[in-house]
Formats: structure tokens, C-alpha cells, sequence
């Protein structure tokens, strides 16, 4: 391994570690030396990464949080500052949509959960983990969407909570940056999660036949999402912050030329 990507010596914390991204975000970062704090709401699967996490020869610890809220988020933080006496990486990989519905029917209550859990987690999450982010020169990786970048109709509460996860990314890399935290975020496209593999044939919906409009006609999986995570967090991407980064399969563009498959 080189030695810009080892994170040996380091504790990282990720929120929504017992599925899809948050999962193979927490099991990179073993692999790459990192202690894990592995957060959610539900422990079976929490309890599950961890047993993988130590098998990879390091050491892990299940907190159960809603990161919704501001006081089991100080505690997330708290407890894993006291269990490994430090925290250097941050994972604000928490989030989702509450359905799919259009704006003027939209109930107030989806769109207050959606900003809550895509944006406000990430928010009390930075702010808990920053006196222990700022002895180490730590680090943050928020994880967004491309839906924050572009938008996506009938999710209008979850693209605007990431557009706003970008620029608070953004502005707290411009702030914190004087005391050494970098701070940047990973906007995943399409990409074959658990959940979002159980959508997609709820709703009958043919994901292959979709990505033909990307340039590498595919999806995306969630070990390529975590790729750029680890990335982002070593000492590789050192003089890198403030940047919100797609993982998409490439830009989808109109015009007149196409080559064939």
C-alpha cells in the first residue's frame, strides 16, 4: 500500500454504516488501517459490520443514533472520542428520501425529514466531532447525491438538502480550513445499494435499461462510492477541501454525435 493512502493509527466515525454505502465506506477504511465507530439505527446490522471490521484485524464499535436529532449525535461523537481517545475522519453518510412525491402535494412533515436527515444530521454531526477534528488536522467527507447537483423531479425535499450539503461543505472548508480539517463531499449517482435495488423492483423499474444515458452504461456500485471516500480521507488527497465530487458514470449530455456501443 502507499503510503499517502494508509490510515493506520486512525479513528474514523460513519453514520449509516450498516447498509449499501456507509457499510463499504466502514469496511475500506478497515482495510486501509482505520478504527471504525460505526453508526445507525439499527444494531443487528451495525453488530454485523463490526464482526467484519474485526476480521480485517481491526477494531470497531456499534453506536445506535438518530442523527436527526442533536443530543444522540453529541453522544455518537462523544462515545467514540472516549472509546478510542481520538477521531480524526468524519463520514456524514446518513440519508435518503422519504418517497417520491411532487412539490404541491408535497406534506410539510416529508420535507422537514428529509432536510433533517440529509442536511441537519450533517450539520450536528461536523459541529459535535470539530474540537477533536481540530487536534488531529482531521477530516470530513459528506456524502450528497448528483440529485444535489442537478436535481431530480418528485425528491425535491432530498435534492435541495443535498444542494444544500454541498454548500455547507463548502463553507465549512472555507472556515475550518485555517486550522487544518479538510472538508469535501462525494455525489454518487445511480448505484445498486440494497434499498435502492429493493426500490427499483418494487417499482418495476428497469435500471439497466435507464443508465444507457451514461457514458459508461452502468450503475454505480457502493464500493466504488467508498473508493473515493478513502481517497478523500488519506493523506493522498492532502491539499484537496471544499470539493463536492461525482460518482456517476460520467456527465449526461445532449448533442449531435454518438458512437456505437
Amino acid at each position: 500500500m502507499f503510503e499517502e493512502f494508509d490510515l493506520s493509527g486512525r479513528v474514523a466515525v460513519v453514520t449509516g454504516a450498516g447498509t449499501g454505502i456507509g457499510r463499504a465506506t466502514a469496511l475500506l477504511l478497515a482495510r486501509r488501517g482505520a478504527d471504525i465507530v460505526a453508526v445507525g439505527r439499527k444494531r443487528p446490522a451495525l453488530d454485523a459490520v463490526v464482526r467484519e471490521i474485526e476480521v480485517l484485524g481491526r477494531s470497531g464499535l456499534a453506536v445506535e443514533a438518530d442523527v436527526r436529532e442533536l443530543d444522540p449525535v453529541q453522544n455518537m461523537v462523544d462515545t467514540a472520542a472516549t472509546h478510542f481517545g481520538r477521531l480524526d475522519i468524519l463520514v456524514n453518510n446518513a440519508g435518503g428520501a422519504h418517497g417520491h412525491v411532487g412539490i404541491a402535494q408535497m406534506p410539510p412533515a416529508k420535507w422537514e425529514r428529509d432536510i433533517a436527515l440529509n442536511l441537519n444530521s450533517a450539520m450536528y454531526a461536523s459541529q459535535a466531532a470539530f474540537p477533536h477534528l481540530r487536534k488531529v488536522r482531521g477530516c470530513i467527507v459528506n456524502i450528497s447525491s448528483v440529485a444535489g447537483m442537478h436535481g431530480t423531479q418528485g425528491v425535491a425535499a432530498y435534492s435541495a438538502a443535498k444542494a444544500g450539503l454541498q454548500m455547507f461543505t463548502r463553507v465549512s472548508a472555507a472556515e475550518w480550513g485555517p486550522v487544518g480539517i479538510r472538508v469535501n463531499a462525494v455525489a454518487p449517482g445511480m448505484t445498486a445499494t440494497e434499498k435502492a435495488r429493493a426500490g427499483w423492483e418494487k417499482a418495476g423499474f428497469d435500471a439497466d435499461s435507464a443508465t444507457h444515458v451514461f457514458p459508461l452504461r452502468r450503475y454505480g456500485y457502493p464500493e466504488e462510492v467508498a473508493q473515493l471516500v478513502a481517497f478523500l480521507v488519506s493523506d493522498a488527497a492532502s491539499y484537496i477541501t471544499g470539493e463536492a465530487i461525482a460518482v456517476a458514470g460520467g456527465p449526461v449530455l445532449g448533442g449531435m454525435v454518438t458512437i456505437e456501443d
